[in-house]
């Protein structure tokens, strides 16, 4: 339970989130906006030496008797049992947060940089698709983090100060930390890949000197893929007894968001027909085994959002499948794409 916990927390916000959003965000932001730095410098660096300080709260709840493994959604009531170390749950939460504060601060950081220190002339309809990745993550991170911090603050005042926020004994409601930790936990689906978008996008651009086929749709994709993200997280909640025309909802926008995926995969595939493709183009090999790999995870993903699919293949190793072909395979195939490509 332990390795499960601290996988999916360590992947997910120590590796692919610092290293797409954090790493080549950092580095290319100013140089594909030609600017000198980012905006502001001294807050760059206080969201880099915090990130160490939240993996080393993260890491450290492996040093007690029982070690914190609730999962790395930290449902209640496990997660506020007294059967488990209340330290090691504490210092996955004080180190998520403080990871959630390095985030924050490098969304900021690069929005101001893109909309306000990029050069003259150089306007929001022609500025790189790595830009415009990073523009959608940053709003992403800054719209849904408040909210996770506050439930898993919420779950510490559970845990230490006496209320009753997800009790169900006191009239708490532990549906209540799912509603919170999704509203995050989807969006963060999509704060982790779409950076990889605009990586792919850039390296099949420059592996062809050409412009990505329907240059516009692309980043309009993007941005609906953003919004589309942000107010679907029920669909992971199917199970908890959910109303009928809620269900409905959730399902019909969960299967909305094909459309603008489906067109970032089909203008992609796109270029490439149009292009004399050799196999000596190494970083364009790459992005061609992320749109494999993301598209099988993506069609996996249309059938997870119908309700009655998603309550037989809930909590089985079908979805387990699924999220792991678009996360795992894809956006870590971005992330070497990326190093390998630039």
């Amino acid at each position: 339970n332990l390795s499960i916990t601290l996988h999916g927390l360590l992947m997910i916000f120590f590796n692919i989130q610092p290293g797409l959003f954090g790493g080549f965000g950092n580095y290319f932001t100013p140089i594909l906006n030609a600017c000198p730095e980012v905006a502001f410098p001294r807050l760059n660096s206080i969201s880099l030496l915090v990130q160490p300080i939240a993996y080393l709260c993260l890491i450290s709840s492996i040093l007690f008797e029982f070690g914190g493994g609730p999962g790395w959604t930290l449902y209640p009531p496990l997660s506020t049992s007294s059967a488990i170390n209340p330290i090691s749950v504490d210092l996955t939460v004080v180190g998520l947060a403080i990871g959630g504060i390095s985030s924050f601060l490098s969304s900021v950081n690069f929005m101001t940089t893109i909309l306000h220190l990029r050069a003259k002339g150089l306007i929001l309809g022609v500025t790189a698709f790595s830009s415009w990745s990073i523009i959608f993550t940053s709003i992403m991170l800054i719209a849904t983090l408040p909210v996770l911090s506050g439930g898993l603050f919420m779950l510490l005042s559970d845990m230490h100060f006496n209320t009753f926020f997800y009790d169900p004994i006191f009239s708490g409601d532990p549906v209540l930390y799912q509603h919170l930790f999704w509203f995050f936990g989807h969006p963060e689906v999509y704060i982790l890949i779409i950076p990889g978008f605009g990586i792919v996008s850039q390296i099949i651009s420059v592996s062809y000197n050409k412009s990505i086929f329907g240059n516009q749709a692309m980043i309009l994709a993007m941005g609906c893929i953003s919004v589309l993200g942000s107010v679907v997280w029920a669909h992971h909640m199917m199970t908890v007894g959910l109303e009928a025309d809620t269900r409905a909802f959730f399902t019909a926008a969960t299967i909305l968001i094909s459309i603008p995926t489906g067109t970032k995969v089909f203008n992609w595939i796109s270029t490439y027909m149009g292009s004399s493709f050799k196999l000596c183009h190494s970083p364009a090999l790459f992005t061609l085994c992320f749109i494999f790999t993301f598209t099988l995870g993506g069609t996996t993903g249309v059938l997870l959002g119908n309700a009655a699919v998603d309550v037989a293949l809930h909590d089985t190793y079908y979805v387990v499948a699924h999220f792991h072909f678009v996360l795992s395979l894809g956006a870590v195939l971005a992330l070497i794409t990326g190093f390998y490509g630039f």
